[in-house]
């Protein structure tokens, strides 16, 4: 089945992509899935996170008549119309990787409407969608975004882990819930995984390379973090185990450590 093994998500995507053509004509140069349903280790808890490429920066008219779209969209029957994310990229932002960080027309997880954000304006989210995107409508995604190099790859991953580490340590009640919990272990483990490998995998590739080369006494922590991922509305409500929450923040420390270490590692290397 294509493009997921979910008739319900396929259902949506086709009515997301036709919807979409709908009000932006000719303005829609393509739509790709990136994220866990791009990469692998996807499942029936996965975001559904895709962008949609657009030649220029949307109108108001546009924006209004998307807004109405995405509403309806989240009303449809398949729990996966609930579960969607992405962002509208204008064709010159997508393609260069130096305007990363502008705000663009974003769609949340779980939202009905559309907010101004960076949150997919990022090299790795170029690199999914270069690399591995599929595509739903329009040219073959390598013909919208220049490569990455490896270094800036690696570069922007170690600067995500370290500054959401930093936030995470320094607030921690911010995080002190259920689906948090989970959330961290998995993404620490897929963040050192990318950083080392020098490429982007999945949660699950992630975690199960993190389990083979980290100190065995983080595994039953990260083996413990699936239960927290279905449900995540009613998961990021509930407290967490209290000792799998202080060794959250211990496996944040300890994974930045490490992360830091093979910097200045691979830049003695480099010399």
């Amino acid at each position: 089945m294509y493009p997921t093994p979910y008739t319900g998500l396929n259902q949506v995507l086709r009515e997301l992509v036709a919807r979409i053509q709908d009000i932006l004509e000719g303005d829609l140069i393509g739509a790709y899935l990136q994220g866990s349903f791009a990469l692998g280790g996807y499942d029936q808890h996965s975001d559904v996170d895709f962008i949609a490429a657009v030649e220029e920066e949307l109108t108001s008219y546009q924006v209004k008549a998307l807004q109405v779209m995405h509403d309806q969209v989240y009303q449809l029957g398949p729990e996966w119309a609930k579960h969607l994310e992405g962002s509208y990229y204008p064709r010159e932002v997508l393609r260069d990787g130096a305007r990363r960080g502008e705000e663009l027309w974003y769609l949340d997880h779980g939202a009905r409407s559309l907010i101004r954000s960076d949150h997919c304006n990022t090299l790795l989210v170029r690199w999914v969608v270069r690399e591995k995107g599929v595509t739903l409508a329009g040219p073959d995604p390598k013909t919208l975004v220049d490569p990455i190099s490896e270094v800036s790859l690696k570069a922007e991953i170690y600067e995500t882990l370290t500054n959401w580490g930093q936030q995470i340590l320094g607030d921690p009640a911010a995080y002190n819930n259920r689906f948090y919990q989970a959330f961290i272990v998995l993404s620490y483990c897929r963040m050192l995984h990318d950083l080392v490998n020098g490429y982007l995998g999945s949660k699950r590739e992630g975690a199960e390379w993190a389990k083979a080369v980290l100190d065995p006494s983080w595994s039953d922590l990260i083996d413990g973090t699936w239960e927290g991922r279905p449900d995540p509305a009613q998961k990021i409500k509930q407290p967490p185990d209290p000792e799998d929450f202080e060794k959250t923040l211990r496996f944040v420390e300890y994974v930045m450590d490490l992360s830091r270490q093979h910097v200045v590692e691979t830049r003695g290397e480099g010399r």
